[in-house]
């Protein structure tokens, strides 16, 4: 009896020790279960979040860009503006130095046309008033001419006569030299084409006067230096 009572009291406990194994077994597999739930909670959760992220960064990537295209559109639109005002700026510039131009240019015109008949006046006054001096200084010689012409009639001594032209002339001479004019002397002189005149050619009286002036015609005159009239001359040859 004790026999088998101890029996049934291992058998007993033997189950128990079954039951409560498989007892913490079972709560081992549902611990295990909850964190396997746990996991996969949390890996969808992560998912969801970064799945979240992704589309908040996409948005604001979006949101971003487009900022950045809006700023960048203005930016064009602002460097267009300016651009259409620089040009403007450009040509009425243009337009303004055009103008400018155009004012110089006939202002200038009109100081040269007032300078070419202020010019033209006062060489006709110059030629004028310088022609009026030469006359004004040939008066006085009319006037011994004059004198001459009335005493030839009167005058008896042909000697004094002769006097009074030379007078006259020397005074004439004085005249002139006085106005730049002065008399060439080509008398025996080499003839010069610049100068002379050669009207004819005649055999030389000697050998030293070929190629020379044997007579004067017609005597030139210089006038400062500048031949006023060629004189006519003989040439020897």
């Amino acid at each position: 009896m004790k026999s088998e009572k101890k029996k049934q009291n291992q058998k007993t406990h033997t189950e128990q020790e079954q039951d409560k194994q498989q007892k913490s077994g079972d709560q081992e597999k549902n611990r295990q279960k909850q964190e396997q739930n746990q996991q996969g909670d949390t890996g969808q959760k992560q998912e969801a979040q970064t799945a979240e992220q992704e589309k908040q960064e996409a948005e604001g990537h979006k949101g971003q860009t487009a900022q950045q295209e809006a700023k960048q559109e203005g930016q064009e639109k602002e460097k267009g503006k300016k651009q259409k005002k620089k040009e403007k700026t450009e040509e009425k510039s243009d337009k303004e130095k055009l103008a400018e131009l155009q004012d110089q240019y006939l202002r200038l015109q009109a100081e040269y046309d007032n300078y070419r008949k202020r010019t033209l006046r006062e060489k006709m006054e110059l030629t004028r008033s310088a022609g009026e001096d030469i006359l004004k200084g040939l008066l006085p010689v009319m006037d011994d001419f004059e004198r001459a012409l009335q005493s030839i009639d009167e005058a008896e001594d042909a000697e004094a006569l002769k006097d009074g032209v030379h007078l006259i002339y020397g005074k004439f001479k004085d005249f002139l030299n006085q106005q730049g004019v002065k008399a060439m002397d080509s008398q025996d002189k080499e003839f010069d084409t610049d100068k002379h005149e050669a009207i004819s050619k005649v055999p030389a009286p000697s050998e030293e006067m070929k190629g020379k002036v044997v007579d004067v015609v017609q005597t030139g005159y210089f006038l400062n230096e500048k031949v006023l009239r060629h004189a006519k001359v003989v040439v020897g040859e």
